[in-house]
């Protein structure tokens, strides 16, 4: 088997699976983009087995501690092994995520279930030569019809992938209403916001409801309207929710009409309409921010959390006393601590005194590796505004 000798002091010698190209000390028998290889120490110690990609910043990523191929049998193992670990969290057998790259030691691969129809997504040259074999055994496994690809995500060009969206096993899937969280919602497995839904924070959907019941609510950056629906049938007294994406509207309204709730959906940018009632004045009992990543790398943390500040600014000035500001960040770069300050920042600058009441994170069927950082990403709070003494 090809092979590289990682530096001393590499991340991989202290428990990551990872090894950077800055981390090579040789490589050894010509291994191509998307083999299997050895990892060694600089004393022939092996360190396991992992898939190589020369043309990545990532050279090898780990996935096993032994010798090992990625054939079917090891993939069957993987995949029962993710699937059982899911079946103790009490999560919808039927609708969750199924596989979390590695967490599941499977780098690069995503799986979701939505009922008959799983969603694959290959993010490593390795698995994405393999993603028919992955099929099939998904198939096998889970005992889906039904195998879309949804390889359209833009982190495909670090391991020099082109996009793709298209059927891989069984027929094409219509659009299919699919309960998640006690909620309907119209899937769009071909065009979906990744992989068809946000699955990472259907606990979080539920949790921040909660705190709705007889409460004016502003859902930030609504997307299908997840929030707004979830807070509206949680007994909400007016629920608002602002979404820039024009696709989504209708989304929302559609999913609003399915569920039976009123909403007020509005079309706009959630800076300029926040920025708007702060002038007029506006206020809101219950407030929830879940904006897209507002940086993929570290080069733009400083513009991120000066963005996340501003955010939270006009939130702060739009809550009542005792009002509750739920907020989160899906940007990997932007740690909780980091976040957490941004916004009490935010609260200061506003003028206005806040208790934290709650923490969120991804939902549990997306389990974090202690070792493996980047396999946390999703972080929230939720605030309580307090009245002045």
């Amino acid at each position: 088997m090809p092979g590289l000798i990682v530096r001393p002091r590499s991340r991989i010698l202290h428990g990551h699976d990872w090894v950077y190209s800055t981390e090579v000390l040789k490589v050894f028998g010509a291994p191509q983009n998307g083999d299997v290889i050895s990892i060694k120490d600089g004393k022939d110690r092996s360190l396991g087995s992992a898939i190589y990609n020369g043309n990545s910043p990532i050279v090898a990523r780990r996935f096993s501690h032994q010798r090992q191929e990625l054939d079917r049998d090891f993939f069957q193992r993987r995949l029962r092994r993710a699937q059982e670990y899911r079946n103790g969290l009490g999560v919808d057998p039927l609708v969750r995520r199924v596989v979390w790259s590695e967490s599941d030691g499977l780098p690069g691969v995503i799986v979701d279930r939505y009922g008959s129809v799983a969603i694959l997504q290959t993010m490593t040259i390795a698995m994405d030569q393999r993603r028919e074999l992955l099929a099939t055994v998904i198939s096998e496994v889970l005992g889906v019809t039904t195998v879309v690809e949804r390889n359209d995500s833009s982190s495909r060009k670090i391991e020099g992938l082109e996009p793709r969206v298209g059927l891989l096993l069984g027929e094409p899937p219509a659009n299919e209403w699919v309960t998640i969280g006690g909620v309907k919602f119209l899937i769009d497995f071909l065009h979906g916001q990744k992989t068809g839904f946000y699955l990472d924070q259907v606990t979080n959907y539920r949790a921040v409801a909660g705190w709705a019941k007889g409460r004016r609510v502003l859902d930030c950056f609504s997307n299908q309207g997840a929030f707004a629906i979830a807070c509206a049938l949680q007994g909400a007294s007016e629920v608002t929710a602002v979404e820039s994406g024009a696709d989504n509207l209708p989304r929302i309204k559609a999913h609003a009409q399915a569920n039976e709730v009123l909403l007020k959906v509005i079309g706009d940018d959630v800076f300029d309409l926040l920025g708007r009632a702060v002038r007029r004045g506006e206020e809101y009992d219950l407030i929830i921010l879940d904006p897209p990543p507002f940086t993929r790398t570290r080069k733009g943390l400083k513009d991120a959390l000066r963005g996340y500040r501003e955010l939270h600014l006009k939130a702060a000035q739009l809550l009542t006393p005792d009002g509750v500001l739920a907020t989160f960040s899906c940007s990997h770069h932007v740690g909780p601590a980091e976040f957490h300050q941004t916004v009490t920042e935010a609260f200061y600058e506003a003028r206005r005194s806040a208790r934290q009441r709650q923490i969120f994170s991804q939902s549990p069927d997306h389990p974090i590796v202690i070792n493996l950082p980047e396999t946390e990403y999703l972080k929230g709070f939720l605030y309580e505004r307090m009245a002045a003494f």
